[in-house]
């Protein structure tokens, strides 16, 4: 789970300054040295892109894997405080858990034979039965960085 999908889920992208302009990614590489020159962007801080046809995204600066365009659209420079950073490591390693993803595969929401008996994790009683999600297992965590609309 990247962290453009856990700011999305929160609603909240943590921005302190937001530049609209043309921006250009040469080399797979931004000009931000506007950003960077007023003290906005520093290395090692996140930033978002938005309205690119190849990049829409959260990356940290400075960022070198993107796909090369011009486009008219906007960065905001992000300031994620470490702790949701942390959640999102956390997140990841649940996700990657193998017994998690086997459980998460698994068609069966119940299962019983002999002395053994099995249900899986469904999130609450008013749960459409698909079991449970990152979102679910980690809501208390996500809530108190949730912006609400």
């Amino acid at each position: 789970m990247t962290l453009t999908e856990l700011c999305k889920e929160l609603r909240n992208w943590f921005e302190k300054a937001k530049y609209f302009g043309t921006f250009r990614i040469v080399n797979g590489e931004i000009d931000l040295s506007e950003l960077v020159a007023d003290g906005s962007l520093q290395v090692g801080q996140y930033f978002r892109i938005c309205d690119s046809v190849f990049n829409d995204g959260v990356y940290q600066y400075p960022a070198s894997d993107l796909v090369d365009e011009v486009f008219e659209g906007a960065v905001w420079a992000m300031a994620v405080p470490p702790t949701v950073i942390a959640m999102q490591t956390e997140i990841n390693n649940w996700l990657a858990d193998e017994d998690v993803q086997k459980a998460l595969a698994s068609p069966y929401q119940s299962e019983s034979f002999g002395g053994y008996s099995y249900t899986k994790a469904s999130g609450g009683s008013n749960d459409s039965g698909e079991g449970i999600t990152w979102q679910k297992k980690f809501k208390s965590q996500l809530n108190q960085w949730r912006k609400i609309r």
